[in-house]
């Protein structure tokens, strides 16, 4: 990626002048069966931009309440857009109710409420351990959107992800949507980028939005450059990451203390807890980062671990052995604890 970035050819993208960046749009949105591309810095902005041109102020946009954008991206739609945020309790796999999600409708004749406008999904879903909705279940909420005549958009931060954990093309996840923003900087391994993708319409109406958040850039084929190599080398490679998730959640299930269902993990993202009442999260994360191992807490009782390129399978076994010491020398030390052995 660096020697791509350093030949890359380029010119000014405000302008579409930059080769190397229109090359990736074009790859995005071939590879999603969409009609256009457009290359934004992050996948929080691919998410804003997509929505702020999907909705008018005061629309509403429906989305789980564990969705990465209503958790993570600091209301921006919100602050920036002026639209409402209705939340539906997300399931354990990452989906929602197709009946809450109906619920959550507005009736477009009453004047007293925001207008519908949008149904969010997200995939692989981040809070719910990576998990992968299949065309199926994207199709129950499809059926809602339609019945309302409302717009559908994905957080594909991981589409490929789920597309390498369920054995489909991405396109065949994307295809129920008006618009998929997916990451070139995560699972592909690009140091910056994302895209968003839709109608040719869509996207020239988007790259407006792109301009007015301050993400219209010039000789951007630096980066973009990257995200060429992520398309073309980094998708099939996923499958490792899974493995090396599955193989990190089945070695915690076997250290005592942890709370983990291995068969909950699909891809590359590993949400467990500890079922020792008596050891504090913060004091694992600091002994881990003690070790030289990177967790992090995203609650009181829970730990996100994610797997990507860069991670080999013996720096997962190097990762439990130091768990195993972290929560040995925890339970050493809490009053009335029983001492516990390493893997």
């Amino acid at each position: 990626m660096r020697e791509a970035m350093y030949r890359a050819e380029l010119g000014d993208d405000v302008y579409g002048e930059d080769p190397t960046v229109n090359r990736v749009e074009e790859m995005a949105a071939e590879r999603l069966g969409k009609e256009a591309g457009l290359f934004v810095v992050s996948g929080t902005m691919g998410n804003l931009v997509a929505l702020l041109t999907h909705c008018s102020r005061g629309d509403e946009v429906i989305l789980g309440d564990h969705a990465h954008i209503f958790l993570y991206e600091a209301g921006g739609i919100s602050a920036l857009g002026g639209a409402m945020v209705h939340t539906v309790p997300n399931l354990p796999n990452g989906m929602l109710d197709p009946e809450q999600v109906e619920g959550a409708v507005r009736d477009p004749r009453n004047v007293h409420f925001p207008r519908s406008r949008v149904i969010c999904l997200e995939n692989t879903h981040n809070r719910c351990g990576g998990a992968a909705l299949t065309p199926a279940q994207i199709g129950t909420i499809k059926t809602v959107a339609d019945r309302h005549g409302l717009r559908m958009h994905l957080d594909g931060a991981r589409i490929f992800n789920a597309a390498v954990a369920l054995g489909v093309d991405a396109s065949e996840l994307a295809a129920p949507f008006d618009s998929v923003q997916f990451c070139f900087s995560k699972g592909l391994a690009a140091p910056v980028g994302s895209a968003i993708v839709g109608s040719k319409e869509f996207i020239d109406r988007a790259r407006r939005n792109r301009k007015i958040v301050g993400g219209g850039m010039r000789q951007a084929g630096t980066i973009a450059a990257a995200a060429v190599v992520a398309l073309e080398q980094m998708v099939d490679r996923l499958a490792d990451d899974h493995a090396n998730a599955r193989r990190l959640a089945e070695g915690l299930a076997e250290i005592p203390g942890v709370a983990i269902d291995p068969a909950t993990v699909e891809t590359n993202i590993v949400i467990f807890g500890l079922s020792a009442s008596n050891i504090a999260i913060a004091d694992v994360v600091s002994g881990l980062a003690a070790e030289g191992i990177k967790m992090n807490a995203i609650s009181p009782t829970q730990f996100r671990a994610v797997t990507h390129y860069g991670i080999e399978r013996d720096d997962i076994d190097a990762a439990l052995i130091a768990f195993g010491k972290v929560m040995t020398s925890l339970a050493g030390a809490a009053p009335g604890a029983r001492r516990v052995t390493a893997p």
